[in-house]
């Protein structure tokens, strides 16, 4: 991921070159080569991935160098990267955070038993009875009928039973290392705190928006606080969209590798402009979009 931008930007290329330098190891090559199993470790997909969105991010200034944002989210980690390029962050600061927070979720994950299920379809009230009643918790909160659950594999598995039992559409085993925005994560999350209390933050003028309170993040000691309690509460993706949406915003612009968060969007409102880079291809069509 990231390559061809790698390839023809010097911009997109100087990110790689430096998160290389920052971290000490060659974490351009795990992006552009893998292997996938070494690629979707926690600890190296979390600081691949806020390299590669931020390196997208680089390209898009050098085409439209004029180019200003007024607002930043970002989904679980993606809320990282947001305050980096919100300027929340300096770039070396950012990846240094994401590169423990992936160790240390990395550390909760083989610490426990956790797993993950996408329910679709299923009635809010019915979903969260069946949460409370298979102890586990509500981890993302992506769009209008599609919540992930998260928490203990026995009990994600009886979770998913009692969805179908009410009516979900369909349930999807999602493939990770653990239950991440749980209660799993509580060893990670008490770790994090000594990391974040080490980091230099920024309040941007740019709102950027809190996966926890789907509302502006105020001050640098909010962001702190909200980032750490991101770690085991659940992400409210769409009711971060919505409030945007609320306030004026009509265009997005997804940055990084594949195109998730615009099909979320699809299902959060059809009427907004969704626009994405994650290769040279798609650049060039938002570019193309943004000029005209």
């Amino acid at each position: 991921m990231g390559r061809d931008l790698w390839e023809k930007y010097p911009a997109s290329r100087e990110v790689f070159e430096r998160a290389n330098e920052v971290l000490g190891r060659d974490l351009r090559q795990i992006c552009f080569a893998g292997p996938e199993p070494l690629l979707t470790q926690t600890d190296n997909a979390q600081p691949g991935i806020f390299v590669t969105s931020l390196a997208c991010w680089a390209a898009l200034k050098t085409e439209l160098p004029d180019l200003q944002f007024g607002a930043a989210a970002g989904l679980s980690l993606g809320e990282l990267t947001a305050l980096t390029a919100a300027g929340a962050f300096a770039f070396d600061d950012g990846l240094r955070t994401v590169q423990a927070r992936g160790q240390l979720m990395q550390e909760a994950c083989a610490a426990t038993t956790g797993a993950m299920a996408s329910i679709i379809g299923l009635d809010d009230a019915m979903l969260e009875e069946a949460c409370r009643e298979a102890d586990v918790d509500i981890a993302n909160l992506n769009c209008p009928g599609q919540t992930v659950i998260s928490g203990e594999r026995d009990k994600i598995a009886k979770a998913v039973e009692l969805c179908k039992a009410r009516g979900a559409k369909r349930v999807i085993p999602l493939t990770v290392a653990g239950a991440y925005h749980s209660r799993l994560m509580a060893s990670a999350q008490q770790n994090f705190a000594g990391v974040l209390g080490e980091v230099p933050v920024h309040v941007s003028n740019v709102l950027v928006i809190s996966n926890v309170t789907a509302r502006p993040i105020q001050s640098a000691d909010e962001i702190k606080k909200l980032l750490l309690r991101q770690i085991t509460s659940a992400v409210r993706w769409a009711d971060s969209m919505r409030w945007l949406i609320e306030q004026g915003f009509t265009r997005f612009i997804e940055l990084g590798p594949g195109t998730v968060l615009s099909g979320l969007m699809k299902r959060i409102n059809k009427d907004v402009t969704m626009l994405h880079v994650n290769n040279s291809e798609s650049l060039a069509a938002t570019v193309a979009a943004l000029r005209s």
